[in-house]
Formats: C-alpha cells, sequence, structure tokens
C-alpha cells in the first residue's frame, strides 16, 4: 500500500490543496511505490488527541498517516525464539530487521530528510534492532536532536519491558506518550519455551528463573506507564501450541493493568531467518485461527488488527516500506526542514476525514435498514485494494495485500490484512501468483478493487470468490456496505419469488 502525494505546486497556487486532496482520493500521483478505530466521540478529547494521527494507535488513521522507524539501539538483553537480528532482505518485513544501523545525529538527518519527503509523516518510533531502553543513551538522544526540528512530531518507544521500570520516570519526563511492549506470557512456564535467557542484573539468566524476572518486569513497568498516562500498546506473538490459549490470560491481565491496545500478531518462522522457532519447524497460525482468537477476545483489551509487524527501519504508510529510498547514500548531507508539505496535508487530511466518517455513518445506517437479518445475512467477509485515504483506489494486479473487513447488519469492521505477492510483474501477470493470491484469501467471498483484468478476474470467479470493480476511488465502508446490502437483497429476492 502507498499514498505518495504529488506535491509540487502546492507552494504556488491557492487551488494546491483541491488538487492535493483529489490526488489522496486517487492514492496519489506515485513516483514510486503500530488499533483502535473509535473516533472523538467514543473518547476523552485528550486521549484521541494523542491517538489521532498515530497509525498504529488507531486504524482510522492508518489510512491517512505514516511513521517511521530508525535502527539506532542494536543491543538487546533478551533473546526471543523467533528473534535473529543478522538476517536482511530489502524486501522483507518482520521485526528487527535493519539495513543500516545508524548513529543518533545520522537518524536525525534521515528523519529531516523523510519528512521533506512523505508529508503523511507522524510518528517517530525506535523499535530496535534491539532494546530501545537497554540502549537508552542512544533512543533518548535521537530523540532529543529531532525534537529541536520538528516539535509536532509524536515519538514512540517499543520494548520487550525487561529495562523499562528503570525507565519510566524519564520516559514520562520527556513527554514520550506512546509505548508498546513485547508481552508473550504471564505464566513463566511457558515463558521459558519462548526465551531461552535475558541478561539482567549483570548476568546472564536461563529458563524459568529469566522468564519470570522478564515477567514481573514487564508487568510493573506497564502499571507503572498507565499510572502516569502514557499510553501502552502490548504486543504478543502467537506461536500456536505454546502461547495460543494462553494469550486469553495474557490479554486479560494487560487490561486489568491498563494497557490501551493488545496487538497478536500471527508468529513469523520461516527456515530462511535463522531463528530457533523457523529452524525447529514450529508454524506459525493461519489466517482463521488468528482471527478465531481475535474473534474471543472481543470483549477484553481493545485489540489492534492493523499491524504489519514492522521491519525496525520502516518508513511510510503501515503496508508499505519506503526504507531503501532513505538510506544514508542517498539522503546526502543535513538539509534544512521545510514544514510546509506537512502542514498543508494535514490541512487536506482533516476534510477528507470528515467525509470518511459521514460515508462511514451513512454505511451504517443503510445496512441496518436494508437488510433482512434472516440466515442469509450472515457476516461476509470482504477484501479490498487500496493505497491509503481510506479509498478503493488500487489496481488489482499491484496489490500486495488485501485488507479484509467483516461485514453484516451491524456494520462494517476491519479483520486484518492478507499479504500476497502483486499479480502483475513489468505489465503481464503472473499465474503461479495468482494462485497464492487465491489461497491468501481463503474465506473471503468477495474482492473490491479500482481495476481487474479479465483473466485474474476469471480465475477467483472460478475459485468461489466474486470480484467488483463498481466501486472504484470510492470510500471502503460505504463500498462494502453497498456490495453487502446488494448481495443479500438479492438472495432475498430469489428466496421470496421460490
Amino acid at each position: 500500500m502507498s499514498q505518495v502525494i504529488s506535491l509540487d505546486s502546492i507552494a504556488k497556487a491557492p487551488e494546491s490543496a483541491e488538487t492535493m486532496r483529489q490526488d489522496l482520493a486517487k492514492g496519489g500521483c506515485t513516483s514510486s511505490s503500530c488499533g483502535s478505530s473509535d473516533g472523538p466521540a467514543d473518547m476523552p478529547a485528550e486521549i484521541w488527541e494523542k491517538i489521532k494521527d498515530h497509525p498504529c494507535y488507531s486504524e482510522e488513521a492508518h489510512h491517512y498517516f505514516a511513521r517511521m522507524h530508525v535502527a539506532v539501539a542494536p543491543a538487546c538483553n533478551i533473546q526471543c525464539n523467533y528473534c535473529n537480528r543478522k538476517y536482511d532482505c530489502a524486501n522483507e518485513s518482520r521485526p528487527g530487521v535493519v539495513s543500516e544501523r545508524l548513529t543518533p545525529e545520522q537518524a536525525a538527518r534521515k528523519v529531516i530528510a523523510v519528512a521533506n519527503e512523505v508529508p503523511q509523516l507522524s510518528v517517530l518510533g525506535i523499535a530496535g534492532p534491539g532494546d530501545s531502553l537497554y540502549d537508552w543513551k542512544k533512543t533518548f538522544e535521537t530523540f532529543e536532536l529531532v525534537e529541536t526540528q520538528l516539535p509536532d512530531i509524536k515519538f514512540c518507544i517499543s520494548t520487550n519491558g525487561l529495562a523499562l521500570p528503570d525507565h519510566v520516570e524519564e520516559i514520562a519526563r520527556h513527554n514520550i506518550d506512546h509505548v508498546t511492549i513485547t508481552i508473550n506470557m504471564v505464566d513463566p512456564e511457558i515463558g521459558a519455551k519462548i526465551y531461552p535467557w535475558i541478561f539482567f542484573d549483570k548476568r546472564r539468566i536461563h529458563g524459568v528463573e529469566a522468564a519470570r524476572i522478564l515477567h514481573e518486569r514487564q508487568m510493573q513497568g506497564l502499571e507503572m506507564l498507565t499510572e502516569r498516562g502514557i499510553l501502552v500498546k502490548v504486543n504478543s506473538v502467537m506461536i500456536p501450541g505454546i502461547n495460543d490459549e494462553h494469550l486469553k490470560v495474557v490479554n486479560a491481565e494487560v487490561k486489568k493493568r491498563g494497557a490501551f491496545l493488545h496487538n497478536i500478531m500471527p508468529l513469523i518462522s520461516a527456515p530462511e531467518h535463522g531463528t530457533h522457532f523457523g529452524l525447529t519447524g514450529q508454524r506459525g497460525p493461519t489466517a482463521a485461527e488468528l482471527k478465531a482468537l481475535q474473534d474471543d477476545l472481543a470483549d477484553g483489551a481493545n485489540l489492534m488488527r492493523h499491524c504489519r509487524q514492522c521491519r525496525a527501519d520502516a518508513v511510510g504508510l503501515l503496508g508499505e516500506d519506503r526504507g531503501q529510498e532513505f538510506t544514508l547514500d542517498k539522503i546526502g548531507e543535513a538539509v534544512a526542514y521545510d514544514p510546509e508539505k506537512r502542514r498543508l496535508y494535514r490541512e487536506v487530511v482533516e476534510a477528507e476525514r470528515a467525509d470518511h466518517q459521514k460515508a462511514r455513518a451513512a454505511a451504517e445506517d443503510a445496512l441496518a435498514h436494508a437488510v433482512d437479518t434472516g440466515a442469509d445475512a450472515a457476516p461476509m467477509l470482504v477484501a479490498v485494494t487500496t493505497k491509503g485515504g481510506g479509498r478503493l483506489n488500487q489496481h488489482f494486479g499491484h496489490a500486495t495485500e488485501f485488507q479484509v473487513y467483516e461485514v453484516d447488519c451491524d456494520g462494517v469492521r476491519f479483520v486484518g490484512h492478507r499479504r500476497a505477492d502483486n499479480y502483475c510483474l513489468g505489465g503481464f501477470g503472473e499465474d503461479d501468483r495468482l494462485e497464492t493470491i487465491i489461497g491468501a484469501l481463503d474465506g473471503v467471498t468477495a474482492v473490491l478493487t479500482a481495476k481487474i483484468g479479465d483473466c485474474p478476474r476469471e480465475r477467483l470467479e472460478e475459485a468461489g470468490i466474486v470480484v467488483s470493480d463498481a466501486y472504484a476511488y470510492e470510500y471502503i465502508e460505504s463500498s462494502i456496505g453497498a456490495y453487502y446490502t446488494a448481495s443479500v437483497g438479492s438472495v432475498d429476492a430469489g428466496r421470496a419469488s421460490a
């Protein structure tokens, strides 16, 4: 997913904001290709203000705003059986992976370069490739350098939590109001199967004792953060046969301690990554297993379903990574920051958001009043292709992921994304990739897209997946609602005539 706005004329003409808005609706004129969906009516104004432009903490914001991770913290104080920070591929999306490590000074220069070219940028995060708090000096120095030039950017930290209690006071004092903690267990016996060792109190500790210390420090840090009004997102890796059922307990415990969001991520365990789980054949969950667990937790801590498990040097909207465009050899020497593009982008987004909210409300109202609630009106999974802006603005053949929504009479709900290689390469479709895409769309009834060729359309329909480009460039929720209403209506009409 990409959304790179053409901004060449923004500073030159009064109508440039309208041009920018039109580009936003289309997904942008491309030169290249970390939650809650609640709005201000559903939470205190001060909380909404903190999350409204944070793509990880707000599902709505991830349509419009970008994050950036800088790899300034290479050291780590624990070992996870799903982690290997040595492996790197430019096309890989996996936590802990980076192409180059940065000093704080290099990171600050890179942030300015990105801010000048990516007006969607709203959040700077430090997620390793080790642990941001174990390397706290580098983390804090980076934030200090950036803050002097971009005072409006939000700062975000990701940590395993072992060193967290030692730094909560500094985090609060420096107005870092978003922290992510990876918590995979609250039972040390289960933790020992995930973490072979930790480094704590100047010694390496193994087994259940290590997991017990890590658990206690994570809970202590979580409580300290929430007591100070700092928003906490808890990440948990779902590992079938090890902690999948146990994550229900984790969800209850982090909710009890005030976590704002709980993000349950699928284990990534390809053998070529060289992780312990990958080399020993530990599988990750299927999309259906992940959704089933998330559905079971609907009454627990608020769930984040739009996570993309970003690299530690990711740049761009969730679902895209433009990091390779901003390596040190490409950004050149330090340049002055020009805030105009980001200011204008936010102005445009506010107007677009208002329209999007109205479209969402209208779709829910139409579903509530126009759909028969009988057996044939069961929930349906619908996949969409989008480059951002909350619209159907991407060609099927260019999609590297599909956003999946569940729809029924109660509304349209985002439930996750399915990654797949894009079908078109150099203008031609790849049949083997199409079969992979069909596999990734398991359980999906329909795909709504901006455009699709006859060949892939026919193959998807042979596989029982309906494809429509009738809603091109419309908002996602209203398009899904309209499709569902028409689909169920036609079933009801056929039943009545019979």
